[in-house]
């Protein structure tokens, strides 16, 4: 957290501009924490969420500008429900690895190999990915996503991960085989099997928390003999709301736990601090550079831009997608 008087006079011009220029600002679990800080509480943000809250969100928002404290894939999302408005991002270089491993060719290429199969694209893809797909799905989705297929074999893209994960629980509850991909995120492969069995001699005490993303086998040694949940940032949120434990292990990114921190400040929540860099690009100055370039000839350095035919054809996928909240 920056200098407390200096993040004051940003949050004040950041108010005055919103109100100006007629902006929301969305804010991902994953921004710091003066990203997450909500109007209504001092802060600047006017909805915190995951991937799929914050869709929804950029669907039903009547302001004329979404400025977007997450990362391109999701700005890009606000983008496709919302084509009568603007979509801004403080930083066009926040990239993912996840959605960076997969391309529009390959999904034509894997549609060519596997004809007739229907595709699921996780949220984690870019515009031009999720054109070539049947249906995306967040993490809190996927597996009612998957159920909703007559198909008895689905492809899932691109995270491999979390791909093995759901298919697990599609095998058993329906038989249904998923082809994978082989993408990965950064962040959450990096919560080895053997770093939860580290944290779990240490806290015995704790309850696991880990997201659809971490590594199969890290969710088998978590769960062994130990309380948790696997599932999306939503279902994480709301399990420790639910649970009367006081000790959770985080199998997330570290800013989550700062979230789950103000949530939760009678809990503890014990997590390597494992940052996505691409997330940290988004910061308390760069969101106020955006509206001030908005409407002025630098607009463009942080404005979404996408094709008329890749915001058609994704739209349908995306569309599907909010349909199943």
């Amino acid at each position: 957290m920056q200098n407390p008087l200096i993040a004051k006079t940003i949050f004040s011009e950041i108010r005055k501009l919103k109100q100006e220029k007629d902006a929301v600002i969305l804010a991902h679990y994953y921004m710091p924490p003066e990203l997450q800080i909500l109007a209504k509480d001092g802060g600047v943000v006017d909805f915190t969420g995951d991937s799929l809250g914050l869709s929804i969100e950029a669907a039903k928002t009547g302001a004329k500008i979404i400025v977007f404290c997450g990362v391109t894939f999701m700005a890009e999302t606000a983008r496709i429900l919302n084509p009568g408005k603007e979509v801004f991002i403080p930083d066009r270089e926040a990239g993912c690895s996840l959605a960076s491993s997969i391309t529009a060719k390959d999904v034509k290429a894997l549609r060519a190999k596997y004809p007739s199969i229907p595709v699921i694209a996780y949220i984690n893809t870019y515009a031009e990915t999720k054109a070539e797909c049947d249906i995306c799905c967040t993490s809190r989705n996927a597996l009612q996503i998957a159920r909703s297929f007559d198909s008895d074999t689905l492809i899932f893209l691109p995270d491999v991960y979390m791909g093995r994960n759901l298919q697990k629980n599609i095998e058993k509850e329906t038989g249904k085989k998923l082809i994978l991909w082989h993408g990965k995120c950064e962040v959450h492969e990096q919560f080895t099997s053997a770093s939860m069995v580290g944290m779990k001699l240490m806290y015995p005490d704790a309850e696991m928390l880990l997201h659809w993303e971490v590594p199969e086998e890290t969710v088998d040694v978590s769960f062994n003999n130990r309380a948790g949940i696997l599932g999306s940032t939503s279902d994480i949120l709301r399990y420790v709301g639910e649970s009367k434990s006081r000790e959770f292990i985080l199998a997330s990114e570290c800013d989550l736990g700062a979230s789950l921190k103000g949530m939760y400040p009678d809990k503890e929540f014990i997590t390597p601090c494992i940052k996505c860099p691409y997330m940290k690009k988004i910061t308390l100055q760069n969101t106020l550079a955006t509206l001030e370039a908005i409407g002025a000839e630098q607009e463009n350095k942080y404005k979404i831009c996408l094709s008329e035919d890749i915001m058609n054809r994704a739209y349908l996928p995306v569309k599907r997608m909010i349909d199943f909240t």
